[in-house]
């Protein structure tokens, strides 16, 4: 980042602009080794402000709050839920993320409703909270459960309210535009900052009055109409509530385009335009797909779970959905850690000896780079095939195979010296590494680099445990 301006006229900081509010001491107090090294890291959102000492007297409060108002992102951050699985949304500062890293993943919550079995209502939350898949180091989780009011019965809503939180600790989101229903659910839960969806044209009033006394956020819904939300946020801000998410209506199908519009023109106002009003989290909601009731459920989970897709890419913070099929919920959970890793790393594990079942001495040496793709796929395959072996990974600065070779990242000079620094030469009696089969080009250079003998193994590591059956001796 530079202090110049960016193409909406907002003004990107640089590291002097922070240094110039700093105590300026360089007392190393904060791990770095000067104030300047701090205000670049600052800078880089990779550490905050507090981590300041002299910063946090009172002799500094001035710059304190100047350097807070500086910081703070173009989207505000807003946190539903308590406690270790409380989630935080929105805190977005740029609007794509090749400018800068996002943080604060979509969260995806499922929804249960006060007209279903208690049986049922257990098992969405059950699922939904266990739900987890591990992809390349990440683990890939749900985040919130969704009440619904179906019956507009507010006893109902709270037994089924009581009942969810009693069973889960993932955040809750409040379903209804009717302010007493509302209400019942909050008693239910009054210290567990739920999210009230939603406040609208008719109902603001009451649920501000609702959002105020139990201290929680409030979703605004103002479907299709972008200057009615701007005017419903002034209000609302007017009225003391500062925690708002933003929702400009979901619609499928035909209204599919005004869906996806609306919530570029959100982000983009915000991040490029410094429109405050605008700058809250916002809240898609996929299951709308399921009030197309002539459909059958496979259709209706397809068209849901391609809207969540599209909405993830399109800047949208929360998910209300419905369906549960493993098929819509996993593609969707990948492509939002996609989204969300820093492009400015690559997906690396760190080098090093990684061991599988009890290896002995005569036990199989794999070598593979650290790519977490190409790491996590190996090391699956190695695990799964049952094979007692070592497998030395070498940095490659976080390349591929191929791309490491091609781009001299994994050259035999790194495979020779993650030989020496792993202490194999201890562990094992013979001296062979088997290579991927796309490292094949630098085997030569390998085996004269380290006094290994190198033998070329499959390009896929699927094929690893056939290789060892039929050529390791």
């Amino acid at each position: 980042m530079s202090g110049k301006e960016n193409k909406g006229g907002m003004k990107q900081l640089s590291p002097i602009d922070v240094y110039t509010l700093l105590p300026k001491t360089n007392c190393k107090e904060c791990g770095e080794d000067n104030c300047m090294a701090f205000a670049t890291k600052v800078v880089n959102r990779e550490v905050n402000i507090d981590m300041c000492p002299p910063l946090l007297t009172k002799a500094n409060e001035k710059n304190y709050k100047k350097l807070k108002e500086m910081l703070k992102p173009a989207v505000k951050e807003v946190t539903v839920g308590v406690g270790e699985r409380a989630v935080k949304i929105g805190g977005k500062l740029v609007m794509y993320r090749h400018e800068f890293t996002y943080n604060n993943p979509t969260a995806i919550a499922i929804d249960v409703t006060d007209e279903m079995s208690d049986n049922e209502v257990l098992a969405r939350v059950k699922y939904t909270q266990d739900f987890t898949y591990t992809y390349i180091g990440y683990n890939l989780q749900l985040q919130m459960i969704a009440v619904r009011s179906t019956s507009n019965d507010a006893e109902k809503f709270k037994a089924t309210v009581k009942k969810v939180a009693e069973n889960t600790i993932l955040p809750i989101v409040l379903c209804s535009f009717d302010p007493a229903i509302i209400e019942s659910g909050l008693m239910a839960i009054p210290k567990a900052n739920p999210l009230i969806y939603a406040a609208n044209k008719d109902n603001w009033k009451e649920m501000a009055e609702l959002a105020l006394m139990y201290k929680c956020p409030l979703a605004v819904s103002a479907p299709n109409d972008i200057s009615l939300l701007k005017s419903m946020v002034k209000t609302l801000n007017q009225y003391g509530i500062e925690n708002l998410v933003l929702d400009p209506g979901t619609f499928t199908r035909t209204g599919l385009v005004d869906t996806i519009n609306n919530f570029t023109m959100i982000r983009r106002a915000a991040c490029n335009l410094g429109d405050e009003l605008l700058g809250f989290p916002t809240i898609g909601t996929p299951i709308a797909a399921w009030a197309e009731t002539n459909n059958s459920e496979t259709v209706n989970a397809w068209t849901e779970a391609h809207v969540a897709s599209m909405l993830v890419t399109r800047f949208v913070d929360v998910l209300i959905m419905h369906g549960t099929e493993g098929w819509a919920l996993l593609p969707l959970t990948v492509l939002r850690q996609n989204i969300y890793t820093d492009p400015r790393k690559p997906v690396a594990v760190k080098a090093g000896l990684r061991t599988f079942g009890t290896p002995d001495e005569n036990s199989p040496v794999f070598m593979t780079s650290n790519f977490a793709l190409t790491y996590y796929t190996v090391a699956q395959d190695i695990e799964s095939s049952g094979i007692a072996s070592y497998l030395i990974v070498v940095d490659s600065e976080g390349t591929a195979i191929d791309s490491g070779v091609a781009g001299r990242k994994l050259t035999a000079e790194t495979v020779a010296d993650a030989i020496k620094e792993s202490g194999l030469e201890d562990k094992v009696k013979h001296r062979k590494l088997i290579i991927p089969g796309k490292a094949s080009r630098i085997s030569g250079e390998i085996e004269e680099l380290s006094n290994w003998e190198v033998l070329v193994g499959p390009r896929d590591s699927s094929g690893i445990p056939k290789f060892v059956q039929d050529k390791w001796k």
